[in-house]
This record gives structure tokens, C-alpha cells and sequence, in this order.
């Protein structure tokens, strides 16, 4: 059975500042889903409910609100979710984008397109979501949607058609939005450009006979192309006045893909935010695909089941606490004490894979608290914080003497800091380094034999490893006979090698490697998983030394446009900075300039980027690949060094 409405899980997205969480305020308000609109500027947005946020006047953590459009059978009921536009928090992005039917990308009309709109869109280009365009900001001085309608089709590489432009008033509050219908010629035109560019039958009944193809079957195409994520209707207005809001909420609802879903079907859904509840208990946030789910009901989530114990609904600006859940609805679940993002409820998601869609943290920190005694509070603290945020990626030196986080950018210490002091923890942080990664470069090999002097575990482990192609991880291969080795005790020896390779011969992680298993024996009446887990270590680490690593420093890259007569300046500043910039090139009166860039110096290059420039430089910056780097830095370990034999063994044999 499916239901009776529409429902559309939709994804507001954009740049920082270019108006989101203020659009996401006027689609409530012209839903009818609040009487009045809130204020980024005053604090009192619906979505932004972070003191920080309120604050900051900027959102970080994704947000989600419900309204319906229309009535009746054609009614559709919105997921709409809010997310961060500021970089720095790309990861709550990326786990609403595995969610999602559709989106709107919004563009400042003063601004135009910024880096995060570009980095943004390449991704929803590449996940296959089905994407509006909206050009906010009409009513601002400066404002030019003409402009930055030809510049969102030329910088963000997608075919754009334009649905309407500001008739009156442009960058004044009284800016008035005309919609294009089916009498304006150059509009059809542009529609069967671009249209037909995509669709062979439609082209050649263009190609045939122009006359022959109506303005409705033009319009099919749009719907059946901008569904298939091909074609980006844009849109133009202001969600501060209101212009343009009402034909940017057609396009919604009748251009993205509400579907009918299915309740009687598999239980199917997917948490995409864990946060904790005023009791510390784990609070997910779940989207379901298809079945149902009931409070009492124990479920398969991820690896493990447990018994739902209380179950909310968003619905109509509210979060109703339901006996069940229904597909088509975002829900808030409680008893999930193992719960992680990224976790499947019930049966896998047929095509909709999660996985990472943006460039990893490259940066982190040592945090510090303030009060030495502060140091098992604060570790808690950081576990919580985890739990919402995997992209932490918590460290702990074995000692327990300090705790290092992962960040995208400056911005995130703060955010961390507020986050702490709610717990009454005041901390500090080291300088920001780079996570680097440390690459093989050669071949080695190590085995250690059952019963052999040397050997106090009993299992018999040897392991080769060489480089592997970039971009494909951890290869296990097995160069033993299959059966050689009881199934529990071949996983122990796998599963031990991914952990073991997240910290090579100098501390960081080693990825794109190929890792061959050569020797193995055991005891059929002494033996056990653990004795293989804890020799893997030992051998993998010695034949990876024998290999050899190469460090490689994260590298940004970056494009740069500066006033011709502040380039002799920057040039000095990206020379100090570590940059490599290509060739600058002439763009008016400006120098553009583009390079890679070490990605612990892009938080310096941007602070002294505004005086050196006179407010005028623009960087754009996105990770970009890994460079090796001499001498090797090293990394502080989690554990107890296999390349240290006598100490690790002391350790393993007391954990056995």
C-alpha cells in the first residue's frame, strides 16, 4: 500500500551567507507552517537552534522542518532539511545528501557563485540529485541575476534554464520577479536548446518540424529532465521580501520527485544525524524509504538489533511523538544504544549507497582542558561529540595524556569549545597540523612460524605488502589455499590489517596497498582468533618497514583573483605559505592566479589575504591531492608500537 500524498525529502543548500536558513523561514511561512518568519540577523530562526548558531548567525548542525504543499490528492508533504553553508562543516552536508530526493542550491545575487556553491554542486552533479537553482538576494544593492545566471552556467558546469528574472526594482526591497510562460519566445527557445541537447525523440521532432513540438511536451521534458538530476531550472527572488518565493515553490512541487511511498513494503531507512537527549541518551534521525516501524519494535540496525522505546515525527512545523513510523517521514528514535550515522534500519537501500562524497578532514588538533583533572570529563565529552560527528575522528595517545580531534578548518574550535563549555569543560587547543597519509614505495615481507623460538603466539602469519593504485584502499589477497586457515581465524588476520595500516611505520594512516597473506598455520586444540590478532601487527608492521613509506602532506588547491597592483605582495605570501601557483592571467584589472597549497597554511594565506588586497583578493580552495614531504613528520601513536617487539609484546600478552 502506499500513501495517499506525495513526499519529497528536500536538501536547502549553499555557501555561506547566500541566504539559506532565510529561504528555509519563507517556505515555512508560505506553507503556512509558522505565522511568522524568524531572523538569521535577530537570532529567531526555526532551524538555527544552537546557541552558537543563533549567535553566529550561521548554522551548523542540519536541521529539519515539515510542510505540505497544496491539498488534496495532489498535496506534497516536504522534508525539508537545513544544512551548514560554511565549509567547515561540510560533513553534516554529506550525511543529509544520502537522504535526499532533491534540492535547492542557493546563489547570492550579489555575490554569484562562491567556492562551496562550486563544490556543492559538483557533488550533486555526481550523486545524481535533482537540483533548483535559486538566485536569492534580488532585493540587495548590487544585485545582478542576470550576471549570475550566466556565471552559475559557465563556473558550475551544468546546463541551466532560466524560469523567470526581476522585472522591477532590481537590488531595491521593492524588486519584482516575472515568471517566464510559454509567450516569451527567447524563454521556449532557450528551452528547446537545451532540452533537445538531451532527448533524440524530441530533437528530431524539432529537426523535423519546430511547429510540430508544443509548448506541453517541451514542458514534459523539463519535468522528466530536471527529475533525472540533467537540467537545472533557476529561479530568482528574495526570501527576505518574498519575491519569487511562490514560483520557486511550483518548481518544487511539481519539477523534483515526490513519490507515493510504500508502507507495506520491507522496513528500509537510514540514520543520517545522532544526537543525545536531555537524559544523555542517543536521540537518531532516521529517513524511511519504505514498511513501517513501531515503538516496541526491535529492528536490525547496522550490525547489531535493539527495541525502539520511542518514536517522533516531523509533521506540519512540529515533531509529534507517533506508536509508528511510516516510509516517506523523518523520524526521531530512541533505544538505539549502538546507533551510528550512516546505519541502515532493516533491509539495505537498494541504490543509494553511503559512502564518503567529500575530501576527508585534513587537519587536526591536541585538545587541552584547562584543568588537568578535567582530562577523563573531557574524553567522554569528545565521545559524545563523535557519536554525532564520526569526522572527529577521536585520538588518544596509550597513556591517555592527549586527546587530538579532526578539523576542516578554524572555524570548528570554536564550535568544539562552545560545545564543551555547555559541559562545563574549558579547553584549549595545540596549533593545527596536517593529517598527512604515508604511501608504499617498495616490497616487503615478513611471516612468523607456530612453535618457531621467536614466536610466543600459536599461529603461524606471513604477510607481503606493495603499493596499490590510488584511490582503491586496502586490498586483501590470499596466497595460501583456501581452508588452510578456520574462517573466524582468516577475518581475525584481515580485520587486524585495515586496523593496523591506520597507523604506519611513522604514525599515519597507509592507504591504497596491496596486502598478501603468504603463511598461515595453526593449532587445532590451543589456537584462537585473538592469538592471530595479535601476531598480524607484528609481521604486517615488519614487512611494511622492509617496504618502506614516503609521508605525503595534504595538499589544497586553490584559485586566487587579486588587483593587478596587490599581486607582487601575494606572490610573496603564497612563497611563504609553501604554495606551487601556476601562471598568474590577465582578467580585467585583476591577476587570477591557480596552484596547490599545504592545507595547514590556508587558514594563514586567507588572514592576511584581505590586507594584502585591500578587501579586494577572493580564494577559492578544495583539497586537491597529496604531496610527499621530507624529512618525514611523524604522528604520535594510539597504541603500542608492533615495531617495537619487546614492548608490544608485553602489552599484547597482558590484553590476552
Amino acid at each position: 500500500m502506499r500513501t495517499t500524498h506525495r513526499t519529497l525529502n528536500l536538501g536547502i543548500l549553499a555557501h555561506v551567507d547566500a541566504g539559506k536558513t532565510s529561504l528555509t523561514e519563507r517556505l515555512l511561512y508560505e506553507a503556512g507552517a509558522i505565522d511568522a518568519i524568524g531572523s538569521v540577523d535577530a537570532g529567531s530562526t526555526h532551524t538555527d537552534s544552537l546557541d552558537l548558531e543563533r549567535r553566529r548567525g550561521i548554522t551548523i548542525k542540519s536541521a529539519v522542518v515539515n510542510f505540505r504543499l497544496g491539498s488534496g490528492s495532489s498535496a506534497v508533504s516536504v522534508n525539508l532539511i537545513d544544512t551548514p553553508g560554511h565549509p567547515d562543516f561540510i560533513a553534516e552536508v554529506e550525511r543529509v545528501l544520502g537522504v535526499l530526493d532533491g534540492a535547492v542550491l542557493v546563489v547570492s545575487a550579489v555575490e554569484g557563485v562562491q567556492p562551496q556553491t562550486r563544490i556543492l554542486m559538483r557533488t550533486l552533479k555526481r550523486l545524481g540529485i535533482p537540483t533548483l537553482l535559486f538566485i536569492n538576494k534580488a532585493d540587495r544593492r548590487g544585485a545582478d541575476d542576470t550576471r549570475v545566471l550566466r556565471e552559475a552556467g559557465r563556473r558550475l558546469g551544468v546546463p541551466t534554464v532560466a524560469m523567470g528574472r526581476v522585472t522591477e526594482g532590481l537590488g531595491t526591497h521593492t524588486a519584482r520577479v516575472t515568471a517566464f510562460t510559454e509567450r516569451d519566445a527567447p524563454f521556449t527557445r532557450g528551452l528547446l536548446d537545451v532540452l533537445t541537447a538531451r532527448d533524440d525523440a524530441l530533437l528530431a521532432a524539432y529537426v523535423a518540424d519546430e511547429a510540430s513540438v508544443p509548448y506541453e511536451r517541451l514542458h514534459a521534458a523539463l519535468v522528466a529532465q530536471t527529475r533525472e538530476g540533467r537540467v537545472h531550472p533557476v529561479y530568482v527572488g528574495s526570501a527576505i521580501t518574498g519575491a519569487g518565493i511562490r514560483e520557486l515553490v511550483a518548481g518544487i512541487k511539481e519539477l523534483l520527485p515526490a513519490e507515493h511511498p510504500d508502507t507495506e513494503g520491507a522496513l528500509s531507512g537510514r540514520v543520517f544525524k545522532v544526537e543525545r537527549g536531555e537524559g544523555g541518551e542517543k536521540v537518531a534521525y532516521a529517513r524511511l524509504f519504505s514498511g513501517s516501524l513501531a515503538v516496541r519494535e526491535r529492528v536490525a540496525v547496522g550490525d547489531t538489533k535493539a527495541k525502539v522505546t520511542d518514536a517522533a515525527v516531523f509533521d506540519r512545523g512540529a515533531l509529534e511523538r507517533r506508536t509508528a513510523a511510516r516510509a516517506g517521514e523523518i523520524a526521531t528514535l530512541r533505544g538505539l544504544a549502538a546507533v551510528r550515522v550512516g546505519d541502515v534500519i532493516g533491509s539495505p537501500l537498494l541504490g543509494r549507497p553511503y559512502d564518503h562524497v567529500f575530501a576527508p578532514p585534513s587537519l587536526e588538533t591536541v585538545v587541552v582542558p584547562a584543568d588537568p583533572a578535567d582530562q577523563g570529563a573531557l574524553h567522554m565529552a569528545l565521545t559524545r561529540l563523535a557519536e554525532q560527528d564520526p569526522l572527529i575522528g577521536l585520538r588518544q595517545d596509550p597513556g591517555g595524556r592527549e586527546l587530538s580531534v579532526s578539523l576542516y578548518g578554524e572555524v570548528q574550535k570554536e564550535v568544539l569549545a562552545a560545545s564543551l563549555a555547555e559541559q562545563h569543560l574549558t579547553v584549549a587547543f595545540r596549533q593545527t597540523t596536517p593529517i598527512c597519509v604515508e604511501r608504499v614505495t617498495g616490497t616487503g615481507a615478513a611471516h612468523e612460524i607456530l612453535d618457531e623460538e621467536d614466536n610466543p603466539f600459536l599461529a603461524t602469519v606471513g604477510l607481503r605488502v606493495e603499493p596499490g593504485r590510488a584511490g582503491d584502499g586496502v586490498t586483501f589477497r590470499l596466497d595460501v589455499e583456501l581452508g588452510s586457515l578456520p574462517p573466524a581465524y582468516m577475518r581475525a588476520v584481515e580485520e587486524t590489517v585495515r586496523t593496523t595500516l591506520t597507523q604506519g611505520v611513522y604514525g599515519w594512516q597507509v592507504p591504497d596497498c596491496v596486502v598478501t597473506m603468504t603463511h598461515s598455520g595453526f593449532c587445532s586444540i590451543r589456537s584462537t582468533a585473538g592469538e592471530f590478532r595479535a601476531l598480524t601487527p607484528l609481521v604486517l608492521m615488519t614487512a611494511l618497514s622492509r617496504a618502506g613509506t614516503v609521508v605525503h602532506e595534504p595538499m589544497h588547491r586553490f584559485v586566487l583573483e587579486v588587483p593587478q597592483e596587490a599581486y607582487a605582495p601575494v606572490a610573496l605570501a603564497l612563497a611563504r605559505h609553501r604554495a606551487v601557483p601556476g601562471t598568474p592571467a590577465a582578467r580585467g584589472d585583476a591577476f587570477v592566479v591557480e596552484g596547490h597549497l599545504p592545507a595547514d597554511q590556508v587558514h594563514g594565506l586567507e588572514r592576511e589575504l584581505p590586507e594584502l588586497t585591500g578587501g579586494e583578493g577572493v580564494l577559492e580552495t578544495s583539497f586537491g591531492h597529496y604531496r610527499a614531504t621530507t624529512p618525514p613528520p611523524t604522528r604520535a601513536r594510539t597504541d603500542h608500537n608492533p615495531l617495537h617487539r619487546e614492548e608490544y609484546l608485553l602489552h599484547a600478552h597482558r590484553r590476552m
